[in-house]
């Protein structure tokens, strides 16, 4: 969600939406989310003039081309994707690991696999330190807006686990990306 938001802003379209806040989750999907996803997912951007898009990174690649952003570069498509799912993975393994805290009974939660989860966001924060970091100090793009949500998830309920270690130069462009406006304005927060 803070993904479509922060493109919002980035594209200048954030009068141009409205915003509908909901609560749900996997297990008691809001009347909202169910209306407008078959999935029972937020987000999903309804249009009045086609169908209703959802999934962050078809909403946000429908808002770049509306705002011709050209923030899916084409000469860099490909690694904007790849980079973009390497965020959104790191991103889906991190909400389930909450899930399994929020949402399982205590009695059902499995340690090994929150552990699990925890190599994958692991996996993703190494690759994009080790390969990445020359793209992410280029031109803002997709990738790099999907980069900084996931980390400032990261910040926001997994900071006991301390993902800078280790990874200083991704810990100083974050520093720098988590400034700019558009970040600072979908701050999560509760």
């Amino acid at each position: 969600m803070r993904k479509v938001r922060v493109m919002l802003i980035e594209t200048g379209q954030t009068d141009e939406v409205e915003m509908i806040e909901t609560v749900t989750t996997a297990v008691d999907p809001s009347p909202e989310a169910t209306a407008a996803n078959p999935l029972k997912k937020i987000p999903a951007l309804i249009r009045p003039d086609g169908c209703t898009l959802y999934d962050s990174r078809v909403i946000t690649r429908f808002l770049d081309a509306r705002a011709d952003a050209n923030l899916y570069k084409n000469n860099r498509l490909w690694e904007i994707l790849t980079l973009e799912a390497t965020a959104d993975g790191l991103l889906d393994a991190s909400v389930l690991m909450v899930y399994e805290g929020r949402v399982r009974p205590e009695n059902m939660q499995y340690e090994g696999w929150v552990e699990a989860q925890w190599g994958k966001v692991e996996g993703a924060l190494d690759a994009i330190e080790a390969r990445w970091m020359s793209h992410l100090r280029g031109p803002i793009d997709a990738g790099q807006i999907a980069v900084g949500c996931a980390l400032g998830y990261l910040d926001f309920r997994h900071g006991a686990r301390e993902w800078r270690k280790g990874r200083g130069a991704l810990d100083d462009w974050y520093a720098a990306f988590a400034e700019r406006p558009s970040m600072k304005a979908t701050m999560p927060t509760g």
